[in-house]
């Protein structure tokens, strides 16, 4: 059996095992390009108005918002840029819950209490991880369809590749005449769009997969060089009394101020409320909008709030080396954040011909189902021109 015939059997029986997976996961991929800039424009909540006033301190805002959902608990208290609510976070695992109280930074009025499980864009995302399966399952297969579309998109273009020049103008361009059928039309959607598409959708489906297997973020994270831990790693402060106990100003408040004064241009500063009595206070800072691989993550013993260093990549960007900030990039390219708003169109634009992709196969698969086998065709009567021939000359 030649090659391609092989590679050409592999592309069907494989794209027809996951087609359902990687249209779900590139249709929920186009739903979620645009969340921010949507639920900007619908949530008239994430605003406040400017005020000349000062902002209220992340305990202040704490407070108030832990009345809003008393027993559960706190895990942040975010500022972000001037004329925006601040928002104060609920995140828990075992029992599990999220929930946003938005809040205006100047007063303190609650703007609004969200249960983050029940928002639509959440929802999607939950699709596009787990295919709203539980994550140890959901996780793993979204995972393994994903390299079995990243092999599709290389087996694609070998069945692809034309054998002369005379059959490249049609590999790489439509030519649609009147009349064409439809049956044709589709198949040159699905090998041109998926020809110019594929380099696109496979960093796509490589930055997924970076998330998906840990060998394969290991992978790419030590061909670059990098030589700390993947994975957040808890550091811990002393458990001893605090230095500030005289102080009327929490910790939390202390650290927040030392942060405006470091870090006078931040578009977002997020203060993370210690879980537990031996957890750190951590920090982030990030001082452009739209993407999040530059955030400062810093993080402070509790009772002395004297910076602590972490062996993991999510620590201070300055300190970040090539490997580590490809990582982090991981988000930011995924979701075309990277190139800003050109680059989330451009994401949005793969991901739809993603999802394509295993609709015309399998129509092409469809219209070919039969192909090569004959027809039976009815027994031909002899041409007698009206007279009947004796029973001996037709035997």
């Amino acid at each position: 059996m030649k090659f391609k015939k092989i590679i050409g059997l592999l592309h069907l029986w494989l794209g027809l095992t996951s087609g359902l997976v990687v249209l779900i996961v590139s249709i929920t991929g186009c739903l979620y390009a645009f969340q921010e800039e949507i639920l900007d424009a619908t949530e008239d909540f994430r605003y406040v108005k400017p005020r000349a006033s000062a902002v209220l301190p992340p305990s202040v805002l704490k407070t108030i918002a832990v009345k809003q959902l008393p027993g559960k608990h706190i895990h942040a208290v975010m500022y972000s840029e001037e004329g925006r609510a601040a928002q104060a976070i609920f995140f828990h695992f075992d029992p599990s819950y999220y929930y946003t109280v938005y809040l205006d930074p100047y007063t303190g009025e609650v703007l609004k209490v969200k249960d983050m499980d029940a928002d639509f864009f959440r929802i999607v995302l939950q699709g596009h991880f787990y295919l709203w399966l539980p994550a140890e399952i959901g996780q793993p297969v979204v995972a393994s369809f994903t390299l079995i579309f990243v092999f599709m998109l290389f087996s694609g273009i070998v069945l692809w590749w034309p054998k002369n020049k005379a059959a490249a103008k049609q590999r790489v361009w439509f030519r649609w005449k009147q009349g064409m059928q439809w049956k044709r039309k589709n198949y040159d959607l699905h090998n041109i769009l998926g020809f110019y598409a594929s380099f696109f959708i496979l960093i796509l489906a490589g930055t997924g997969l970076v998330w998906g297997f840990q060998w394969f973020a290991n992978s790419v994270y030590w061909k670059f060089g990098g030589e700390k831990s993947l994975l957040f790693e808890e550091t811990y402060s002393k458990a001893v009394q605090p230095a500030f106990a005289t102080s009327q100003v929490p910790a939390i408040d202390r650290i927040w101020y030392q942060m405006q004064r470091e870090h006078p241009n931040a578009k977002t500063l997020e203060v993370h409320v210690p879980e537990s009595d031996s957890s750190t206070l951590a920090v982030n800072i990030n001082e452009e909008v739209g993407t999040f691989w530059k955030i400062d993550y810093r993080y402070f013993d509790q009772y002395t709030l004297k910076e602590l260093s972490v062996n993991h990549i999510y620590g201070r960007i300055q300190e970040a080396k090539l490997a580590d900030k490809i990582i982090r990039m991981n988000y930011d390219i995924h979701v075309g954040a990277i190139g800003g708003l050109p680059g989330k169109v451009l994401a949005f634009l793969v991901s739809l011909v993603a999802a394509s992709l295993p609709i015309t196969g399998f129509y092409i698969w469809w219209g070919r189902r039969g192909y090569g086998r004959r027809k039976k065709q009815p027994l031909n009567k002899p041409q007698t021109m009206g007279r009947k021939l004796p029973l001996t000359k037709l035997s």
